[in-house]
């Protein structure tokens, strides 16, 4: 089963996406926040995180940052998933590694599932 943490700070859609991968059997981690993602990630390790941008904080460029410079977790697959439609930051996630950044409004949550599993077959 693959483990996946999901960064969300928005408790209704951070549990709605939980359900979402559970039923599609996914070991489902969630984080309301960069620190607590940091804090989980120090006692786990995901096969992937699913990073929402606008975060309390530290928002998701701050964490992807920091998380690039700690080897032992460099290496966990990032998608970055926000509303937050701006090409500079998208720039930005991608060259600090994210491998995909989605707009959660251009997907359905179940749309969203099938893009991680398929970024997990890759």
């Amino acid at each position: 089963m693959k483990k996946i943490l999901i960064v969300e700070d928005e408790k209704i859609l951070g549990e709605m996406y939980k359900e979402k991968f559970s039923k599609a059997n996914f070991d489902v981690a969630l984080a309301d926040s960069a620190e607590k993602a940091k804090e989980i990630l120090e006692k786990e390790k995901p096969d992937l995180i699913l990073l929402d941008i606008l975060l309390p904080r530290a928002n998701g460029i701050a964490f992807l940052t920091e998380m690039k410079k700690k080897g032992n977790i460099s290496s966990v697959p990032v998608i970055a998933f926000s509303n937050f439609d701006d090409p500079e930051t998208k720039k930005e996630a991608l060259r600090l590694g994210a491998k995909d950044y989605l707009i959660k409004t251009n997907f359905t949550p179940n749309e969203i599932v099938e893009r991680i599993k398929n970024h997990l077959a890759q």
